[in-house]
């Protein structure tokens, strides 16, 4: 009701000034475009939350800084309507790796990864690094909230459950 009320009061000054060539004040006009953005803002979050790509491990939520490429719009798409559930298993003492079900776009490079890295093997494998190796593979980014010990913490005690969702998911 104070919306309606401020934005006709504003609507009215506007219309008055127009007829009377002053300049409106500034206000008026101010509290108007506020109003604007204000109704505007939570659509944008919502269409910016469903584009989020989220990652828990072994039920952890984790940070991801994700690669602006083509294989990750694939796994965003992939896993929009549900989640995905990737079982790891350990690999070599400083990677855990398991198979996302699905071939993604890939574009392998020769890569040193670090601690935190999360690339594509193959195509269809998924590999979060708790140390390094070097190899081919697809960049899809890299946990940023934690430390080389903190991943090794989470990935190095065995198998784990490795969770993929977006905003937009149906569940």
């Amino acid at each position: 009701m104070k919306r309606t009320s401020m934005f006709s009061i504003a609507l009215l000054l506007l219309s008055l000034t127009a007829c009377g060539g002053e300049a409106a004040p500034a206000a008026p006009t101010e509290a108007v475009i506020s109003e604007k953005t204000e109704a505007e803002a939570p659509a944008e979050l919502t269409n910016e939350e469903e584009n989020t790509l989220k990652m828990t491990i072994g039920g952890t939520a984790v940070a991801v800084e994700w690669e602006d490429n083509e294989s990750v719009a694939a796994l965003k798409e992939f896993v929009k309507d549900s989640p995905l559930t990737v079982q790891l298993s350990m690999y070599g003492g400083f990677e855990q790796v398991g198979s996302l079900g699905t071939e993604l776009p890939r574009s392998d490079v020769q890569t040193v990864t670090q601690a935190g890295d999360i690339v594509l093997y193959s195509g269809d494998q998924i590999v979060v690094f708790y140390g390094s190796n070097s190899w081919a593979y697809t960049r899809l980014g890299h946990i940023t909230d934690k430390t080389s010990e903190e991943m090794a913490a989470l990935l190095s005690g065995g198998d784990v459950a490795l969770e993929l969702s977006t905003g937009g998911d149906a569940s």
